[in-house]
């Protein structure tokens, strides 16, 4: 049981969001209204995917410097879970983007560049795929990972404050720490970042021994 805490708490937080997320009450904004309320899904989705692709990134400088099997698939299984989480903060943002802008998906830097990342870490899947030899396979996997997120921290994080941007934070917009974000919504959304951070890693850890498993004659661990 003790080992398995942040597991509990991870899902724990997750539910707590859901239930807090759509039935506590939220404040009156102009043109949000109602949908602040996807500011506890979709915002911590991105949080727990730059975390997962952070650890990824640790993970594949420790497999060029150790040649370890182990860290190859924990790097892997970490990306493709920030993938999934990519995947739904895209899905989650376009909900959001069409109730509050009134398109699905607008020509925004950030998008954008969200998209043009994703796509990035879409190749990283299927240059894997592609090469045969598992120890060929994770370096070069390790090098494009490498490589991968200080671009993909680029296109989402800087490229977005230096032109317009209708997202928060971005562009001369205010961040949402400047809304009306009260206590309330602090209550909520601050557990909702720790958590689906949690629930991402448990995902990952969860592929992570399926992946081990499956090769276990040629790990070195």
């Amino acid at each position: 049981m003790k080992k398995y805490w942040w597991k509990y708490l991870g899902a724990a937080l997750v539910f707590y969001t859901i239930i807090a997320g759509l039935l506590n009450p939220v404040p009156e904004l102009v043109i949000l209204n109602e949908s602040i309320r996807n500011l506890y899904f979709h915002v911590p989705m991105w949080f727990s995917m730059i975390v997962l692709l952070l650890v990824s990134f640790i993970i594949s400088i420790r497999y060029l410097g150790s040649g370890k099997a182990s860290h190859d698939i924990l790097a892997t299984e970490l990306t493709y879970t920030a993938l999934l989480l990519g995947t739904l903060g895209i899905l989650t943002g376009m909900l959001w983007a069409q109730f509050t802008w009134g398109y699905f998906w607008t020509n925004d830097p950030k998008l954008n560049g969200v998209a043009i990342g994703m796509l990035i870490y879409m190749g990283y899947y299927i240059l894997r795929q592609a090469i045969e030899d598992p120890e060929k396979k994770a370096r070069v996997g390790a090098v494009f990972n490498i490589f991968a997120f200080p671009i993909f921290v680029v296109l989402i994080f800087v490229l977005p404050r230096i032109n317009d941007s209708l997202h928060p934070g971005n562009g001369g917009n205010p961040g949402f720490v400047s809304y009306d974000l009260d206590s309330g919504m602090r209550a909520v959304f601050y557990p909702a970042v720790v958590g689906w951070i949690l629930v991402g890693a448990w995902i990952a850890n969860l592929r992570t021994r399926l992946r081990k498993l499956e090769n276990q004659d040629d790990l070195d661990v």
